[in-house]
């Protein structure tokens, strides 16, 4: 049997028992009359639901569905999700919403770069949902006045690297619910692009700069041609195994030179990929299938095999092949274990080891990816497999 309470502010509540619980319900009045009315409808209800003639939904507010005669469950309606319109809030959305390991730490650098320079052009408040052709191209035309790397102009390639971080951020909007339709880039115009020199030797090089007329932005652009022969690898090598005094190094340099490996897969490596058994060596991928980890195996070379053999007593623990050891000369990141080695430390350490040599104008190690292909085409090895 329900009663009534009556609190000091002079308002009703209803009180009764279902079930084994007692339940306490507001009845939001002060009138006594109304309360009574109330609490009859919800004693007529609750005999009605004890007799099985009124069924009563699961999780529902047991005092609400009587007291509305089983017209309310009490239960809030779930509301709308709030749509992001902003390309500030949905750079933010869309960034947080990458799961970890999904992408490598570069991509998602290379994707906050690009988010940045679209904000910065149009806008943090631009509102996507409005976003037009007009609105890419006029992008497009700012950014094709900014400059680039070596006192460059931007090059078109990676104002297209941006626009597709857009439309990569716009289908994840999309199925998030806070886009419709497709992103507005049909018929978008970029500036001409810029031939690559084809791959050529340290020789060659020299060689056309030697003859002059070549501007230094020419000059830069035969350099990022660079390979070398299988003879000038010989010599890098030789050079790199003299003069470096991290236990590491050398074997960096020549897994490098006698694979292929670009400088990420060189770094992912781990010992458990080293089959010195087979003389194979697993290369852990993330650029051939989007989206997906793959591998590819690589034969260990009599020299690679040799200097992997030797370097195994002195790795100074952890579960990758390169780890940099504790305290290590020359290095910001000082701590008291073993650390995997980063990009920028491989890239500095890789500088310094071609400092003052003729290879010195060598951007990186992926001058050993291009030697690599370069000098496995003339081989007759297929090129399926170099370019694998």
């Amino acid at each position: 049997m329900p009663w009534l309470e009556k609190t000091p502010q002079g308002r009703y509540h209803v009180g009764f028992r279902f079930g084994g619980l007692k339940y306490k319900k507001a009845l939001r009045t002060r009138d006594e009359r109304t309360a009574n009315a109330r609490v009859q409808r919800l004693d007529e209800n609750l005999r009605l639901l004890e007799g099985g003639l009124l069924t009563m939904p699961a999780n529902a507010d047991v005092a609400a569905f009587l007291l509305s005669d089983g017209k309310l469950d009490g239960t809030k309606p779930n509301k709308p999700k709030r749509k992001l319109r902003t390309l500030g809030k949905l750079s933010t959305a869309f960034l947080a919403s990458i799961p970890e390991g999904a992408l490598e730490e570069s991509t998602i650098n290379g994707m906050r770069t690009h988010l940045k320079h679209l904000r910065r052009v149009l806008g943090a408040s631009f509102s996507l949902p409005e976003a037009s052709l007009e609105d890419l191209q006029s992008y497009v035309e700012s950014r094709g006045k900014d400059n680039g790397i070596r006192g460059k102009r931007l090059s078109p390639s990676t104002i297209k690297k941006e626009l597709t971080t857009l439309r990569t951020l716009w289908n994840w909007a999309k199925e998030a619910g806070h886009l419709s339709g497709q992103f507005p880039s049909r018929g978008l115009r970029y500036p001409k692009t810029h031939e690559k020199p084809p791959f050529q030797t340290l020789a060659q090089i020299e060689q056309r700069i030697a003859r002059g007329h070549l501007s230094e932005r020419e000059q830069d652009e035969l350099w990022g041609a660079l390979f070398l022969t299988t003879h000038e690898l010989f010599e890098l090598l030789r050079h790199v195994k003299a003069t470096s005094s991290n236990d590491f190094l050398y074997p960096m340099f020549v897994l490098a030179a006698h694979t292929g490996a670009r400088r990420s897969e060189i770094l992912r490596s781990r010992l458990d990929d080293i089959d010195f058994a087979s003389g194979v060596i697993t290369i852990r991928e993330k650029k051939r299938v989007q989206g997906s980890t793959t591998t590819r195996s690589s034969p260990l070379s009599p020299l690679l095999k040799s200097v992997l053999s030797d370097y195994m007593p002195l790795h100074p623990g952890g579960k990758y092949t390169f780890m940099a050891p504790p305290f290590i000369e020359r290095s910001k990141r000082r701590t008291g274990t073993p650390s995997r080695i980063t990009r920028d430390q491989a890239h500095d350490y890789f500088k310094r080891a071609v400092r003052g040599t003729s290879w010195s104008k060598a951007r990186g190690w992926h001058v050993f990816r291009h030697s690599f292909c370069s000098n496995c085409a003339p081989t007759g090895i297929d090129q399926r497999v170099i370019n694998a």
